[in-house]
């Protein structure tokens, strides 16, 4: 049987009240329950409308002031240009398919890409230097998976960025190029 969903009450305090807990919370709070995959609705104590999306919004714009944002200037520049426009549903779409695409694999490999995500994150590195570690240690198979899991992680990230430029490639962005279509690459797929 699956847990019922959270339900959290925003009052017009801007104070956030967990009703299975009975208690306020905080933004880091729900942020947690984002990470622990624990389903949640945000609702107006007055009117009841829901403001999930609102709360989650407030949590990337904290993530994103922090030190290591994941969205470029240029890259928020862009997504804004789309609100309004016949693209914005499409662009939605696309930018969900594409998380939901880099999910799957991890989910798929199961404890490989764990382990990856839990070294890049405790040493706060990029995979390439996760990547070259894995292969200094060990020559059996606890070196192996990290190295298979780096790949996995690399060739991902490559085909999701010739998808994007490919997509955007026919719209009139500075410095965005058309994905590269060479001999080798083609061979792989």
């Amino acid at each position: 049987m699956a847990d019922p969903i959270r339900m959290i009450k925003k009052y017009p305090n801007r104070r956030l009240y967990d009703t299975a807990n009975s208690g306020y919370i905080t933004l880091a709070d729900v942020k947690q329950m984002v990470l622990e995959n624990i389903e949640f609705q945000v609702v107006d104590a007055k009117t009841g409308e829901d403001l999930t999306r609102s709360i989650l919004l407030q949590i990337i714009l904290e993530e994103e002031s922090g030190g290591l944002p994941m969205f470029s200037a240029e890259m928020l520049s862009h997504m804004i240009r789309f609100y309004g426009t016949a693209q914005q549903t499409m662009i939605g779409q696309y930018m969900e398919q594409n998380v939901k695409a880099f999910l799957d694999p991890e989910e798929a490999a199961g404890a490989g890409q764990a382990d990856l995500r839990r070294q890049a994150a405790a040493h706060a590195r990029p995979v390439e230097a996760v990547h070259a570690d894995a292969g200094a240690g060990d020559a059996g198979h606890a070196g192996q998976l990290p190295r298979a899991s780096a790949k996995l992680f690399m060739d991902m990230q490559q085909r999701m960025q010739d998808q994007t430029r490919g997509m955007f490639s026919a719209f009139p962005f500075p410095g965005f190029a058309p994905p590269q279509t060479g001999g080798d690459d083609e061979k792989k797929r």
